[in-house]
This record gives structure tokens, C-alpha cells and sequence, in this order.
């Protein structure tokens, strides 16, 4: 069988009994729906400039 190609022989007869659980991914492991806040001491000016030099 070349590279690409498909076979239906092999889709036949899967069992996704025997999957573990544990080994599949999990795609919302580290989706985040909250907000996210911190504090500085810098000013907002201070922010804003640093934020243009990265710029």
C-alpha cells in the first residue's frame, strides 16, 4: 500500500472499547473562560511606553 492511499479493510472491525482513556487528549485541558487581572506599581503612562518601545 503506497503512502496516502487508503484501504477499507483496515477501517473494519474497530473496537474503541479497548481505548484508554488516560492516553487520549484532551483538547479544553487548559481552556480558560474566566478573567485575569494583577497588579503593578507602574503607572499607566509608565505601561504604555514600555508597551511602545517593545513595539
Amino acid at each position: 500500500m503506497g503512502f496516502g492511499s487508503y484501504d477499507e479493510s483496515e477501517q473494519k472491525d474497530q473496537d474503541a472499547s479497548d481505548v484508554d482513556d488516560n492516553d487520549a487528549v484532551t483538547v479544553h485541558e487548559n481552556t480558560h473562560d474566566g478573567d485575569i487581572s494583577f497588579e503593578s506599581d507602574a503607572s499607566q503612562d509608565e505601561l504604555l511606553d514600555q508597551l511602545d518601545e517593545m513595539k
